[in-house]
């Protein structure tokens, strides 16, 4: 198998193709030819310096170090006690470093079998594979861990960005409306996506605006930096506050002290979520706005434009 790696931690090292043997498959694995792999920040935070990157070290596979968790490709073999995937199938899903798996960024990636579900016949790969971290991080905030019913309202700080569309997206999708909160040049676009309403940070305190269109059953904040209490301030009864991969001292003292009502998500791609997302997707409900498809070789160059936050769809590598 060919991947664009480091052949080390080495700060600052860059990705280089290598080649390593092809990973058989052993009791519950599975081997996926991978077709696309969708680029996220969870990719380059990995490789700075941060709680991500000292877990991926401690208990991530040894060196070459391959980044990268989203999928999609076709299954080409399986383990002896795999029972619901078959060679042939095509396949979404999200690698695991806490599982000694390599990284994504690769035309082949070894994986375990609840880590992925399938496809329906036709669908899109390279929006198959810009789903795994982005949807089913926004499923979990605003259905599973928001817990959003029909007829509730959802705050959604970033709508513009990569979760933040599909998090505006889920609201609708579950029965609710959604509130997003984005700059001026991206209002038709959240508009578009189906929010009830668009808040223009531009214009003032974007929590003070969403006030008066209040209480709100979640307020998921996918930039970060918005005051923990000035969010829970806009929750109705058990409501939550979630952070899209809480890093800073500040958004973890949200989670650990009272009044309990901030949560920390980042998607961890297991076959139930993945299905609930592949299924709303497929069903016209949810759509994936893809803003560009790049080669694999050109993974740095990804990641720059990932850093930069400028993007309004997902960046999508193709092998």
């Amino acid at each position: 198998m060919k991947a664009m790696a480091q052949a080390s931690w080495a700060q600052g090292e860059p990705l280089r193709w290598i080649e390593l043997p092809d990973p058989e498959p052993r009791g519950r694995e599975l081997r996926v030819r991978v077709q696309a792999i969708g680029v996220n920040p969870v990719d380059w935070k990995m490789r700075a310096r941060g709680p991500l990157r000292l877990a991926a070290r401690l208990i991530g596979p040894p060196p070459p170090v391959v980044f990268g968790v989203d999928f999609a490709g076709i299954v080409d073999a399986v383990g002896p006690n795999v029972t619901g995937i078959h060679v042939g199938d095509a396949v979404v899903g999200g690698t695991d470093f806490s599982r000694k798996q390599r990284g994504s960024y690769a035309d082949t990636v070894l994986v375990r079998e609840d880590q992925v579900t399938t496809l329906p016949a036709g669908f899109d790969m390279r929006v198959a594979g810009a789903l795994p971290v982005a949807g089913v991080t926004a499923y979990m905030c605003v259905l599973e861990v928001g817990r959003l019913q029909p007829g509730q309202r959802a705050l959604i700080l970033g709508a513009s960005g990569g979760v933040g569309q599909l998090a505006v997206q889920f609201a609708r999708h579950g029965g609710g409306s959604a509130v997003g909160v984005c700059s001026t040049r991206n209002l038709e676009l959240v508009r578009g996506l189906g929010a009830e309403h668009v808040i223009d940070y531009t214009l003032g305190d974007p929590l003070a605006q969403a006030r008066a269109l209040g209480p709100f059953q979640v307020v998921v904040d996918c930039v970060g930096g918005h005051a923990g209490s000035a969010c829970r301030a806009l929750l109705g009864p058990g409501g939550r506050h979630i952070m899209i991969a809480a890093e800073t001292f500040g958004e973890t003292m949200n989670v650990l002290v009272p009044p309990f009502r901030s949560r920390s998500v980042l998607g961890r791609a297991n076959t139930t979520r993945l299905r609930a997302v592949v299924d709303a997707v497929a069903s016209g409900a949810v759509a994936v706005r893809i803003a560009e498809t790049l080669p694999l070789a050109e993974a740095e160059r990804a990641l720059e434009l990932s850093k930069a936050g400028r993007l309004t769809g997902k960046l999508v590598l193709i092998p």
